[in-house]
């Protein structure tokens, strides 16, 4: 199979979807691997590297689209790629289409195949692809709120971990997914005073488990949430629901309510975040304040250490391409359901349950469009 590796676009974006490593893995059995001129350079990777490994280096997106069957992506195309898209094509990306509806119409315009890497599942029903990106995410929203909430960044001047005979931060975590309870454990160990919400109180025994100093938790209702985010420091919204825009828990009476100088660090705001007042940053302009609280909410956390997050992504991705293309299309989805789980739209249709839910379309289901794609084997 022809597949393609392309430079993002989206602002601040560094990562790369797959490394030397896995296209070395790629071409040695015979795959073709074309690599659009400096997509790796972000992730310190030249293009000498990707030469090495077997793959050919095109100048421009355009002949990587053209020339590809199967498209490997960080993030979904931008508008000027939009064009590029066309019926035969498979592309690999973290969509975000229930926010993102530009984007969705193009794709269901140009009747490719689109796999959102967030919703791939294994076969103990956890999001292989999407969880290198989320432990990432928890290590370092701890350390960016601890950053704002300095004196000199705007904040309130709160060190987490406190000091001597002085109370330590407060952190609220919403939600004890990947991204929360590894941020509570490294807030934890900063020796912030921490509490993580979240409804699934298995989840919640589970963290209660692992002895972390100073943190505990607190069920998940509109009360215990206003109260313990009305008290915080720091605010860390790590909420995700697969497939569709993630609800707003925090709204903006209660941000109101919060100490001027705090931080909110809303991880899933690509899915529309979980307080009411966050809107989408770049790594750029990474921060607005907004009822005089300090709003960190860049869509792309990972993509602040772009080295690290690029072979995590790679790695995690590799086995699906790798199956994709071994096996064609129609042969890797039915041999795999996690995989199948992943593909959000086909053939101009929606083949996602919860996406055509979440944005009140037609849901066709994947089996009524898979024999289409024979050809792709």
């Amino acid at each position: 199979m022809r597949i393609g590796i392309l430079r993002e676009r989206a602002p601040g974006e560094t990562r790369v979807a797959l490394d030397p490593h896995a296209v070395y893995e790629l071409t040695r059995v015979g795959h073709l691997v074309l690599v659009e001129r400096g997509a790796g350079e972000g992730a310190g990777i030249p293009d000498a590297r990707y030469r090495e490994a077997g793959a050919r280096i095109l100048k421009e997106a355009a002949p990587v689209y053209e020339g590809a069957e199967l498209i490997a992506r960080v993030s979904g195309p931008p508008p000027e790629e939009y064009s590029y898209l066309r019926r035969d094509l498979i592309l690999l990306a973290f969509l975000s289409l229930p926010v993102n509806p530009d984007l969705m119409q193009a794709l269901l315009r140009s009747r490719c195949i689109a796999i959102a890497l967030e919703s791939i599942r294994d076969r103990r029903g956890r999001l292989p692809v999407l969880t290198p990106m989320s432990e990432i995410a928890g290590r370092l929203v701890p350390q960016i709120g601890a950053r704002y909430l300095q004196k000199n960044e705007g904040g309130r001047g709160i060190l987490l971990g406190g000091a001597t005979g002085v109370r330590p931060g407060r952190v609220v975590v919403l939600g004890c997914g990947i991204v929360g309870s590894v941020a509570a454990r490294v807030a934890s160990g900063l020796g912030a005073q921490v509490t993580v919400v979240d409804r699934d109180l298995e989840r919640l025994r589970r963290m209660e488990e692992s002895g972390l100093g100073g943190v505990t938790t607190l069920a998940a209702n509109a009360m215990n949430i206003e109260e313990a985010v009305t008290r915080a420091d720091l605010l860390i919204g790590a909420v995700f629901v697969s497939g569709t825009r993630t609800p707003h828990l925090v709204g903006r009476r209660t941000v109101a309510a919060m100490h001027d100088g705090s931080v909110i660090v809303d991880v899933d705001v690509d899915y529309g975040g979980c307080v009411e007042t966050s809107r989408p940053t770049t790594l750029e302009s990474p921060t607005f304040v907004e009822e005089g609280v300090i709003h960190y909410c860049v869509k792309n956390v990972p993509a602040t250490v772009p080295v690290t997050a690029t072979h995590a992504l790679s790695n995690a991705l590799l086995p699906y391409v790798r199956s994709i293309a071994g096996l064609g299309l129609t042969d890797a989805l039915n041999a795999d359901p996690g995989l199948r789980a992943g593909v959000a739209l086909a053939e101009g249709s929606v083949v996602s349950r919860s996406l055509a839910r979440t944005c009140g379309m037609d849901y066709h289901s994947i089996s009524s469009v898979l024999p289409l794609h024979r050809e792709v084997r």
